[in-house]
């Protein structure tokens, strides 16, 4: 394997906004051959209870965008501007992505079989562990394909609402919806993360490695 490329992918795959491409159309081979792509990746005992819900029609995109757009407004407007850096970046992206949503040529949403809030801890763990590394072997997927994709999850605060508009059964916990476009640019940077060293024990809490 070309170390170099997959951990290029492995760093630089991250949610894209302000340059994603609402203009150009997103094949729908190329969705389906990322999901094929994604349904690799694990999931609890086996099961593959996931279910992916492709949305490119206007009218029902416009719909899940409108939901996700007023829980975004109540969201944001809970935290204040923090000046420049990072942080307020990321704010600034948000609201862009937040009043465009509608615009994005797909948007898939990824849901799982099984009600997380009906469980205990361990079986909640186990739904949405079994359907998020499908959601990101997905954005891997399309990052290595020349497209942008973003992390969503605000419109869960309306999961009911959007059940209904997607006419979706109520055995299914909806997990993420991704919008999907290719994006403006050329390529992307590793973030700034907190060096993982940082947030690592050994053995026990709060123990380095010894050298």
């Amino acid at each position: 394997m070309d170390l170099q490329s997959i951990d290029h992918l492995l760093t630089t795959t991250r949610s894209v906004r302000k340059r994603l491409d609402f203009s150009r159309p997103v094949e729908p081979e190329v969705i389906e051959r990322c999901l094929e792509i994604a349904i690799q990746a694990p999931s609890g005992s086996d099961r593959q209870g996931w279910h992916f819900v492709v949305l490119t029609d206007p009218a029902v995109k416009a719909g899940i965008a409108e939901l996700y757009r007023t829980s975004f407004n109540s969201y944001i407007g809970s935290s204040a501007p923090t000046g420049d850096g990072p942080r307020n970046a990321i704010r600034d992206s948000s609201i862009y992505l937040s009043e465009r949503m509608h615009e994005v040529p797909v948007l898939v949403l990824f849901c799982y079989e099984g009600r997380a809030e009906q469980g205990p801890p361990m079986m909640q763990a186990g739904l949405y562990g079994s359907i998020l590394p499908a959601a990101w072997s997905f954005m891997l997927a399309l990052r290595a394909r020349g497209l942008g994709s973003a992390w969503t999850t605000l419109h869960l605060k309306y999961e009911r609402e959007a059940a209904a508009l997607l006419g979706l059964p109520d055995h299914l916990t909806q997990a993420v919806p991704i919008p999907v476009a290719h994006y403006t640019g050329k390529d992307f940077r590793p973030a700034r993360r907190t060096p993982a060293t940082e947030r690592t024990s050994w053995n026990h809490w709060g123990h380095k490695r010894e050298e």
